[in-house]
């Protein structure tokens, strides 16, 4: 940051606001939207004539509602009450909701390819589960460490969200046995 930033606060080379937002970033929206995303792939029971575009549909605009769901109730909840956001606060929140939305990418982009994998449909349904499982886990690690987590945290965040990734997958066995 240069001097003349730091004096007043504000970081204004927008490569340092970039490295500042990374070092800053919070990852929750990615585990929250990867969660969504399981719950999506084991409620996906009854698709109709086309199953993987439904689906990959139904992902990705699951993952934009919820973040646009996030974005407003973040804007126009406590932020509301004190002052109406600017434009710079609106661009903050939407960039910092984002990951809800990339954590859908990864399952949907799973259904997409499955049929070149010669996966038929319930197949493609557990491959995009597993990858959504594996998000899950991934956001949480990648956030612990960002903020600076001890290795046994790290470690405890990775085994509580690969228990809830296996309590989705119980309830994705129980719903279709």
């Amino acid at each position: 940051m240069s001097k003349d930033a730091s004096r007043v606060g504000r970081v204004t080379d927008p490569r340092e606001r970039r490295a500042e937002h990374r070092a800053h970033a919070d990852y929750t929206g990615g585990v929250y939207g990867s969660m969504l995303a399981a719950s999506v792939v084991i409620g996906a029971g009854s698709l109709g004539s086309f199953p993987r575009a439904e689906l990959v549909l139904l992902l990705l605009l699951t993952g934009l509602v919820f973040w646009i769901a996030h974005v407003h109730a973040e804007l126009f909840g406590e932020r509301l009450a004190r002052h109406p956001p600017d434009r710079r606060v609106i661009l903050h929140v939407c960039r910092d909701e984002w990951p809800i939305v990339k954590a859908a990418v990864p399952p949907a982009a799973a259904i997409a390819v499955s049929p070149l994998l010669g996966l038929d449909v319930p197949a493609a349904l557990w491959l995009a589960l597993s990858v959504a499982v594996a998000g899950q886990v991934g956001w949480s690690v990648a956030a612990a460490h960002r903020a600076g987590a001890s290795r046994r945290l790290v470690a405890t965040t990775a085994t509580v969200n690969v228990l809830l990734g296996m309590v989705i997958v119980v309830v994705k066995i129980a719903l279709t046995h």
